[in-house]
């Protein structure tokens, strides 16, 4: 029992008759809207996939004896069956994706020796951080506070993007003002304003990494979106995040659409100002009512539209608003053994060599020969609980850094697994920092290791062709909150985007900008769409 295959190469498909919509991208953004489409509007949809696998950052992939999922480590909030995202998640996969919790503990912060959990159920967590910083109660009582009122105020301004640009003219400045008290502000400038304890405050961005910016650079919209996401706790899915983009396949299949996959767009189709289709890189040209682009904004307007359209669209001065976000190295690790015999437990580890988030940032991001800021560790094999049924006997883990693009620039254009001795001498020495801080942590495995191999931001533009081999799509700073151009409407007639770009970082974030995406080519609330149908 494997991995689970989603969608047909290009080269073999049947392109009968004609589309509703044509969707770019396979990511959760792209296979959210596609099934929203196709349940709630009957919509004929076709999802193309550059990459040889569905599921964009969803997806999985194998080596003889393992799989690792690439983007999903956890999740929050869908083991609620009422939650919003459980509700959508269910719709787009046909509720055949079931999860695993993480248990009591999600999250373990490790500043240097120090070590502190964060633990399932909100009312646990402040009692545990209470335990930790007793003098620090009231500080730690308005952070959670501050958290859920930053939260609420967003569904307003998450709505506003959907609604009709005329409308979004006139209701926009009142539907978003609540969020931007927040978002205009960065994690640090909040938190200080709470506690002068500054382990304190490493403690609480100890998971900055799930949205790639330190306290001092991100919006505290997005940090709180995410501390919120998880204060339920985490949650895997059983069998591996491949299970997602099989279950889409079978709702776009429903309405008579498919997924290709090795499938690459050159072009979307541009005439008269609107959107009728795109041209494939082997020149063939495929028509739909609606184009839909989950290959992010920088990309869509940066290469897939024609360079007139972009020039009267005004979007090379907007992109300066806002740049990409952090890259990252993934060093996927299996082992000869179970998770339960090497000792490995599911939560997650961020291991920071002490709470000077930004310093450290900023030397490594300088330097990569520097200290690493922090490696995270997730282990997928003791979360998913039909692991050992997939391979009895072995394990895995994901060690995941930052990196940058300019790190590599000298193998652009070199091609994937054959980039020459010094990229992989590069990347050896990568891998081995990386490795000894996890074994400085956890000395049992040691010497266990039977297969490494490490992606690199090449490996991401290779894939998921983010330019600068970005993890997070655009950079989570306040500015992007202010951004009016990250909607899911265009200035081009009938092309709409969709995922993390329109809403924000994350599987979460991609599957809601999905959701908006379908709300404005449908003009109707999906999110009540999808709660009266789950009812």
């Amino acid at each position: 029992m494997g991995m689970k295959k989603t969608g047909i190469p290009y080269k073999r498909a049947d392109l009968d008759g004609t589309y509703d919509a044509i969707v770019i991208g396979s990511g959760m953004g792209g296979l959210t809207v596609a099934a929203l489409l196709s349940r709630y509007s009957g919509k004929r949809v076709l999802v193309l996939e550059r990459h040889y696998v569905a599921g964009g950052y969803t997806h999985a992939f194998t080596r003889p004896g393992y799989d690792w999922d690439v983007g999903i480590h956890y999740i929050g909030e869908v083991q609620n069956p009422r939650s919003e995202m459980r509700q959508v998640m269910d719709a787009v996969t046909d509720g055949q994706v079931e999860w695993a919790p993480m248990g009591p503990v999600y999250d373990k912060i490790i500043l240097g020796d120090d070590e502190y959990d964060f633990v399932t159920g909100i009312e646990n967590f402040k009692n545990r951080l209470k335990g930790y910083f007793p003098d620090e109660s009231v500080a730690i009582d308005r952070y959670v506070d501050l958290v859920k009122k930053s939260v609420a105020s967003g569904q307003l301004y998450f709505a506003e993007k959907a609604i009709p640009p005329v409308a979004a003219r006139i209701a926009g400045p009142m539907m978003r003002r609540k969020f931007l008290k927040y978002s205009r502000r960065t994690t640090r400038q909040v938190l200080e304003e709470l506690t002068s304890n500054q382990t304190l405050i490493s403690v609480l961005t100890g998971h900055w990494g799930d949205y790639g910016l330190p306290p001092a650079q991100s919006s505290f919209a997005i940090h709180a979106m995410v501390a919120n996401h998880y204060f339920e706790g985490g949650n895997y899915p059983i069998g591996g995040a491949s299970v997602i983009a099989a279950g889409a396949e079978s709702v776009i299949a429903r309405s008579g659409g498919q997924i290709l996959i090795n499938a690459e767009v050159q072009q979307i189709l541009v005439e008269k100002g609107q959107a009728t289709g795109v041209r494939m890189a082997d020149g063939r040209e495929i028509r739909a009512r609606t184009v839909i682009s989950g290959a992010g904004v920088a990309l869509t307007y940066g290469k897939l539209l024609p360079k007139e359209t972009v020039g009267r669209s005004g979007f090379p001065a907007l992109m300066r608003q806002v740049g990409p976000s952090v890259g990252h190295l993934c060093l996927y690790l299996g082992f000869d053994e179970t998770a339960g015999q090497l000792g490995l437990e599911k939560p997650n580890l961020w291991m920071y060599p002490d709470g000077n988030h930004e310093a450290n940032f900023q030397a490594f991001y300088n330097d990569p020969s520097a200290q690493m800021p922090v490696v995270y560790a997730s282990f997928p094999s003791a979360k998913d609980p039909a692991f050992e049924d997939r391979y009895p006997g072995k394990s895995t883990i994901d060690l995941i850094t930052l990196a940058r693009m300019d790190w590599f620039e000298q193998w652009q254009g070199s091609r994937w697994k054959n980039r020459g001795e010094e990229y992989d001498a590069f990347k050896d020495d990568l891998s081995a920092r990386m490795l000894e801080v996890l074994f400085n942590r956890l000395p049992q495995l040691r010497g266990k290791v039977d297969h490494a191999e490490l992606s690199t931001p090449l490996t991401t533009q290779h894939f998921c062709a983010y330019e600068n081999g970005e993890l997070y799509g655009l950079d989570h700073t306040p500015a992007r909150f202010e951004s009016r151009f990250l909607r899911p409407h265009t200035p081009v007639k009938n092309l709409f985007l969709t995922g993390q770009d329109i809403c924000s970082a994350g599987v979460g974030g991609a599957l809601f900008g999905g959701v908006l995406c379908a709300s404005a080519i449908t003009n109707r609330n999906m999110i009540g769409v999808v709660q009266r149908d789950r009812r």
